[in-house]
């Protein structure tokens, strides 16, 4: 499978606790990104196979500037991201509905960008400086004898290993679990509806050089650290050999370390195409 997926987020809200905040108590006032990644999963057989996922993104950065006078600036880049290598194995059952993931995350992405001034802290860089190891599993069944109404669930650990330059980014675990119904056809296409409850914890980063660090920004006042539960409602379209899928995701919980800017919404979009 071949696909390509696009992510989008405005983080444009101060949050601190379990609120919101006022934005005068953050340096940083706005993030956008655009988040495109081509990936490819290769099946060698119905027991094991590896995936690639190569992203790159395009990011405007709104903060307080270290120039005279303080002025609020931004700044706009775009860049490759951190590249995924991962293996699958889903040899625990015949109808592979249970399986591991495993690989790692490379420091491929840009973590050096700066302005004249340096205001881009290393949390707000497009890539992270670091490997990571990445741990998941998955697993999905079906609720009734039609075949009809299928649930799932997954989870993947994120956690960083070498680094680079005083910055060691947070432990990351995501989870998700949902159900989907595949009772609407229209022509050859076939319509699924899902809805997913999704959990995110990061721990926060350590390192001189992190958000909070000795050598951070003191006018920011941003440290890091979250956890997040989100409701999204989806719509999977298959019209074989394509795949069609989009969701929004919608915070219903969060708490954030310090003050952290966070997106009211999360918006993402897939093509697949299987072979």
């Amino acid at each position: 499978m071949a696909y390509v997926q696009y992510d989008y987020q405005d983080q444009n809200r101060n949050w601190s606790g379990y609120s919101q905040a006022p934005a005068a108590n953050n340096g940083d006032k706005e993030i956008i990104t655009d988040f495109v990644t081509f990936g490819m999963q290769y099946m060698i057989n119905s027991s094991w196979g590896v995936q690639i996922e190569v992203p790159y993104d395009y990011r405007s950065f709104k903060t307080t500037s270290s120039a005279p006078g303080n002025p609020i600036t931004t700044i706009d880049w775009s860049a490759l991201g951190d590249i995924r290598l991962e293996g699958i194995y889903t040899g625990f059952k015949a109808d592979m509905s249970c399986g591991v993931t495993f690989g790692l995350k490379l420091p491929t992405g840009d973590w050096t960008h700066e302005n004249a001034y340096d205001d881009v802290d290393r949390d707000s860089e497009i890539g992270t400086g670091s490997t990571d190891i990445l741990l998941g599993g998955y697993y999905r069944g079906n609720i009734t004898k039609d075949e009809k109404w299928d649930w799932f669930a997954q989870s993947l650990l994120d956690v960083p290993t070498l680094t680079q330059a005083g910055y060691r980014p947070g432990v990351e675990l995501d989870n998700a679990a949902g159900i989907d119904y595949k009772g609407f056809k229209l022509g050859r296409a076939l319509i699924a509806p899902l809805g997913q409850v999704l959990f995110s914890y990061r721990s926060s980063d350590n390192g001189s050089n992190a958000a909070g660090g000795i050598n951070d920004d003191p006018q920011d006042g941003v440290a890091s650290g979250y956890q997040r539960l989100m409701l999204s409602p989806g719509l999977e379209v298959h019209i074989h050999p394509m795949i069609f899928y989009a969701d929004a995701e919608f915070p219903v919980f969060q708490h954030f370390t310090g003050n952290q800017l966070a997106a009211p919404v999360l918006f993402k979009a897939s093509v697949s195409f299987m072979f």
